[in-house]
């Protein structure tokens, strides 16, 4: 993966090739993979952090500046992924957009750059994609709460083998503790546990449940992976794995944390508070674990329009329960 999105692209692989680009609060993330059966086999990856949900909590809009830089990076995108042949780019629009002032005003330029038209989701139509890229439509066997951490909030969906999927998204995220709680680098103990009792406090609004398993998705999870050596080995995080991290990131600048665990400079920032928010999300639960999967809304989003075609949001709620064995 790769921050800079001026890098040149590989030669696509034959298939069936599709794209899909989730405008998050720190990233704008570019997935471009072959679907071969229900499956996804990468071609390029990569993201370019252009601080959406701050630019929108600075002032309630992006503005030109900011909308200029974000049409930029989907123009190059689009070029990437039709020059891998492409047949179907989807835009995601999230929580930043959802809030933006002239989020109107983001849909257009952005289509009218690229030809192709954003999707501004709910909470719910991103935490049903989550679920899909999750499982990879694959049916749900059991109760399984899949939650995706982002900078400026998460979505929480609980879905099972039979009965009708359940959505929430919270404002929680990472960027937003950070900018509420952090003064210091490395943050202190008390600032920590400010951004834990917070998680707490916004968590008891989410679903209510006992699912047999938690999973967790995005750049949260995944990077505090990296902090933990052994959890890079089962992509498990333990209560004892999520404190460990607390302790090393409370003691490390992002600068030192992005030379030992290579994470990128900004995520390190912010990282201290995904990890309280993880910490909140076991004790709302009573859960000792958490799977994290590499699978999240991006290629959920290529599966279902590979599956079902231009009509997939009328039918997210279905397909979260899988239709393949």
């Amino acid at each position: 993966m790769t921050d800079d999105p001026s890098s040149p692209a590989p030669a696509a692989s034959p298939g069936a090739v599709g794209a899909s680009v989730d405008l998050g609060s720190n990233s704008v993330h570019l997935l471009v993979a072959t679907v071969r059966d229900h499956r996804l086999e990468p071609l390029v990856d990569e993201s370019v952090f252009l601080g959406l949900g701050k630019a929108v909590d600075a002032s309630g809009h992006l503005g030109r500046a900011a909308r200029t830089g974000l049409v930029d990076a989907l123009v190059h995108y689009t070029e990437i992924a039709r020059g891998l042949g492409a047949r179907r780019i989807t835009f995601i629009g999230t929580e930043p957009i959802r809030r933006a002032a002239d989020g109107s005003t983001i849909v257009h330029e952005i289509e009218r750059a690229t030809g192709v038209p954003l999707h501004v989701l709910t909470h719910e139509e991103e935490a049903y994609l989550t679920v899909v890229g999750v499982t990879a439509g694959r049916l749900v066997e059991h109760e399984t709460l899949i939650v995706d951490v982002g900078g400026g909030s998460s979505e929480f969906c609980l879905v099972g083998p039979t009965e009708p999927p359940r959505a929430i998204g919270l404002k929680l995220g990472s960027n937003r503790l950070t900018t509420r709680y952090v003064t210091g680098d490395p943050p202190t103990r008390p600032e920590v546990e400010a951004m834990v009792a917070e998680a707490l406090v916004v968590l008891a609004d989410a679903l209510d449940a006992h699912p047999a398993e938690i999973v967790a998705v995005g750049g949260t999870a995944s990077n505090l992976l990296k902090v933990v050596p052994d959890a890079r080995i089962d992509l498990v995080l333990t209560r004892t794995r999520i404190t460990e991290a607390m302790d090393i990131l409370e003691h490390e600048t992002a600068d030192e944390a992005v030379e030992r665990h290579l994470v990128k400079p900004v995520r390190a920032r912010i990282l201290p508070a995904g990890a309280a928010i993880m910490d909140a999300l076991m004790t709302r639960y009573g859960v000792s674990r958490i799977r994290v999967s590499e699978g999240g809304i991006r290629e959920g989003a290529i599966l279902v329009v590979d599956h079902v075609g231009g009509a997939w949001r009328d039918r997210l709620p279905d397909l979260a329960h899988g239709w393949r064995d």
